[in-house]
């Protein structure tokens, strides 16, 4: 059925024509047309305008929404998670809690390989269905378009079963899926560095390549992990089959991730909690989209991606969810703009436009979604009654959105 949306307070970013990503002070401008309506039909939006020229022409007998003091977003894209996991892991948040480091937690048999443990004795099928769960979450908090990692297999099997997962997932659910190999997101007790590092490049990657499940390759450069010679080795082996890179960059020390990010042309490098002026420069002078995910800086304690000081350098910004088990146990991306606001020090302009239009530029996806125009699926979210765009991330954790409309069809949050 088509849908007609009427009265609406404001449609929160409107943009026609080529999309790319914004940078600097860019990342402050968010057109919305206030009083208006907008049509969707057949999947896509057909339409939008003032309400003085409200009824548009439609066939049928479309389904009228009334969005009287409510707002019309587009989805949010969710550019970074591990969505595909066997079960959480809270045993080891209530032994942080305690004073447990990451060290003690890993000693004890937790963290990534825990994980990975979990997940390898699990079937598919059964796979499938846990990540179904998240699924209807993300999408009932507004996220329209996610990417999804592996990670949790560390052998070639479960890494392709991982990605077959989440491939699933884009086929039969509306969500739209894009899917990145991170066969290098850990090194298995029973290999040594070098020999799992060959064997990602020698045998998991020309197998995933082989059944196309992977958009991506990624990489977590991070001491005690992949170093960046490890990191750029991967990275370019990826590339040489079809999948750009993606790094998991200056999270806990300052990794050498992004140096490798901008070397290797990666199209994000992603955390980096822990930059200076010389990655900064660096970024600013770059096409590499730097990405922040403070959910994880929230759930870990650690410091936040300096935000600010990237923006005001000229470099553009994106805001993930980092949707994982182990450090970041939500993909709610209301909560992550409303963190980037309150502990980054963005204005809910420059949170939005980094959760949309930036997020949906790292994954090839801005000329159909991130942000509202003709022709571009209809992805869209209506609030709630609300006075203003910066009440959604002023009001965290309020729950601020009433209905969600992926691909031309309203979601049962149920």
């Amino acid at each position: 059925m088509d849908i007609v949306i009427k009265n609406i307070k404001g449609i929160v970013q409107v943009r026609e024509g080529i999309v790319k990503p914004l940078r600097g002070p860019e990342m402050a401008i968010l057109p919305i047309i206030t009083d208006s309506y907008l049509v969707v039909k057949d999947g896509l939006i057909e339409a939008y305008g003032p309400m003085t020229d409200y009824p548009p022409a439609v066939s049928g007998s479309p389904r009228v929404i009334d969005a009287s003091d409510r707002f019309v977003f587009p989805s949010f894209v969710d550019s970074h998670t591990h969505l595909v996991f066997a079960a959480t892991r809270e045993e080891e948040f209530v032994m942080k809690l305690k004073g447990a480091s990451y060290a003690d937690i890993a000693s004890k048999g937790g963290g990534i390989l825990n994980s990975a443990r979990r997940l390898q004795t699990m079937p598919e099928d059964e796979l499938y269905e846990r990540t179904l769960v998240r699924v209807s979450e993300i999408m009932a908090t507004g996220t329209g378009a996610v990417e999804i990692k592996s990670g949790y297999g560390l052998t070639t099997a479960d890494e392709m079963k991982m990605l077959r997962v989440a491939r699933r997932i884009g086929q039969t659910t509306p969500l739209t899926v894009k899917t990145t190999f991170l066969g290098a997101h850990a090194i298995p007790r029973d290999s040594s560095r070098e020999q799992y590092i060959e064997r990602v490049i020698n045998e998991m990657i020309p197998a995933v390549a082989a059944e196309r499940l992977a958009d991506y390759v990624d990489v977590f450069c991070e001491e005690g992990f992949f170093t960046p010679q490890d990191t750029e080795r991967i990275i370019e082996a990826g590339k040489a089959f079809g999948m750009p890179g993606r790094i998991h960059a200056n999270q806990l020390h300052r990794s050498g991730g992004v140096q490798v990010g901008v070397k290797t042309n990666a199209v994000s490098v992603d955390h980096l909690e822990n930059i200076g002026e010389e990655e900064i420069e660096l970024l600013r002078n770059s096409n590499v989209m730097p990405t922040s995910l403070p959910g994880a800086a929230f759930f870990l304690n650690l410091p936040f991606t300096p935000a600010r000081k990237l923006i005001d350098s000229g470099c553009p910004l994106a805001i993930a969810s980092d949707y994982n088990p182990g450090s970041a146990p939500s993909g709610n991306m209301p909560l992550m703009i409303s963190l980037a606001c309150i502990k980054m020090r963005l204005l809910p302009e420059e949170a939005i436009n980094a959760a949309t239009i930036n997020t949906a530029c790292t994954l090839g996806l801005q000329d159909s979604m991130g942000s509202i125009g003709v022709g571009k699926v209809a992805n869209l979210f209506v609030t709630k009654p609300i006075p203003s765009v910066a009440h959604l991330p002023y009001a965290f954790g309020s729950g601020t959105i009433e209905i969600v409309i992926l691909k031309g069809k309203i979601i049962d949050q149920k």
